[in-house]
């Protein structure tokens, strides 16, 4: 897996997940919040899926 969720996007989907699911947790919002996995973890791990089907990188370009 090449990584391609980088700068900005990965910290709004770290925040974005792990608010989703803290307001989950705490009952909130219903059980659909826990749905703040996904961005959670394709914020830490750096690769989105669907990125890779629509064939889009926020990662910055290696320098030469």
């Amino acid at each position: 897996m090449k990584a391609n969720v980088g700068g900005i996007d990965k910290a709004l989907r770290i925040i974005v997940g792990a608010a989703l699911i803290a307001l989950a947790f705490t009952g909130v919002i219903g059980v659909w919040g826990y749905i703040g996995v996904v961005p959670l973890l394709t914020g830490l791990f750096n690769f989105c899926g669907l990125y890779t089907l629509l064939g889009i990188n926020s990662c910055k370009l290696p320098r030469k």
